[in-house]
């Protein structure tokens, strides 16, 4: 019935495009400014607050702000906030604070435990270096794409994500997509071509075996490492294996945006394509355009939203824009800018001091194991900063 429901909203979509193209929501490039500005204050404030040798990553269920070491697979969204606010101000005092932070994870570069060195060095070193041309910094990057890369394997095609999910021989999760961008860089910097084939090959994986005929996805894909074959699809941080977890939605959205953009293959802009149709014809996609943590939730319309959700679909569509014709494209910058109204709005804009100084309130990182609900996340501010830049 919920496949049924689906692709009747789908017709209505494609029906009322060209009236939502007209219609914009009214946020201009003077409030992505304010809440620019709004996201410089915030942050200042939070500067005094970090220890030395801990990256801020949520809000505590009692109130604290919650810190975490660099293995962390958001250490790097901190850093990488405050480098996209130094280019917007060329305040030297972000600047200085982001180089104090990525004086921490540099040691990353050699942990091969992680497939997130995406997100925990390209964020922070990747952006310094676009930003400031800060010196060394490409050799840090240079190290941790090779360190990424030994993670690739070959019978199977992509990249593993996680060594501590005993359960699994080999699980990949769409979270991966992001962690892509990262191998493009290297073969770009080095001139070594295999980035580049393991990058596409992860990809080319992702699309034949995450996704579902509508074009949702699944959260993990499992892998027999002696076949290659699929053992089993899972959505661990979604309501059930067979449900639309939102943030996943959301980094193949980017992901495959991202995949186009380095590639110019139109299988990727196509499958970005029909990602955004399934977001925005999804029943359950609430007016406001912030979408419950899992589009099948069961109490909705009670559930608990996710604003990092929103924040990374904003960003993907106003990158995505640029991809596709006249018509596609007002229609996603619409999109993208009622979302980055909703989400300037008081509802999940935090004030000036409050929220422990995070931009955004309302995310939701792993409900099912009663994790980060309803709270700020670094990731969340990460995104919505970049939309706005953009």
């Amino acid at each position: 019935m919920k496949k049924y429901l689906y692709f009747f909203v789908l017709i209505f979509f494609f029906q009322c495009t060209s009236d939502v193209e007209k219609k914009t929501s009214g946020f201009d490039s003077k409030q992505a400014k304010e809440t620019l500005n709004f996201a410089v204050a915030q942050y200042k404030k939070m500067i005094p607050s970090v220890p030395d040798s801990l990256l801020p990553r949520n809000t505590e269920p009692y109130g604290k702000l919650r810190f975490v070491k660099t293995w962390d697979w958001t250490s790097g969204f901190y850093a990488g906030t405050l480098w996209n606010l130094y280019d917007y101000t060329k305040d030297d005092f972000l600047k200085k604070e982001a180089i104090k932070r990525n004086g921490l994870l540099e040691k990353e570069k050699h942990n091969g435990s992680s497939h997130d060195l995406g997100f925990m060095l390209y964020c922070s070193f990747g952006n310094g270096l676009r930003v400031a041309k800060m010196e060394g910094y490409e050799a840090i990057l240079k190290t941790g794409a090779q360190t990424l890369s030994g993670r690739f394997n070959k019978k199977i095609g992509c990249i593993k994500s996680w060594d501590w999910a005993k359960q699994w021989q080999f699980p990949v999760i769409v979270d991966n997509m992001m962690n892509l961008e990262y191998l493009f860089w290297a073969t770009k910097m080095t001139g070594d071509s295999s980035y580049y084939h393991q990058a596409v090959s992860h990809a080319n994986h992702t699309i034949a075996n995450h996704y579902r005929p509508d074009f949702s996805t699944y959260h993990v894909v499992d892998y027999d490492t002696l076949t290659g074959q699929i053992l089993e699809k899972k959505t661990l941080q979604g309501y059930s294996d067979e449900s639309d977890w939102a943030r996943g939605q959301a980094w193949g959205l980017y992901g495959f945006t991202m995949m186009y953009r380095e590639t110019k293959d139109k299988k990727y802009l196509n499958h970005a394509g029909k990602i955004v149709e399934f977001i925005f014809s999804h029943p359950n996609m609430p007016e406001d355009l912030v979408p419950y943590w899992d589009f099948d939730a069961p109490d909705i319309p009670n559930a608990p939203r996710d604003a990092s959700a929103a924040a990374i679909v904003a960003s993907a569509l106003l990158e995505l824009k640029n991809y596709v014709n006249k018509k596609s494209g007002l229609a996603y910058f619409s999109k993208a800018e009622k979302i980055l109204q909703s989400l300037s709005s008081e509802k999940y804009l935090a004030k000036l001091g409050e929220n422990n100084n995070f931009i955004l309130k309302h995310s939701v990182g792993n409900l099912p194991a009663k994790s980060e609900i309803n709270t700020p996340i670094n990731y969340a501010d990460y995104y919505f900063v970049e939309a706005l830049l953009r």
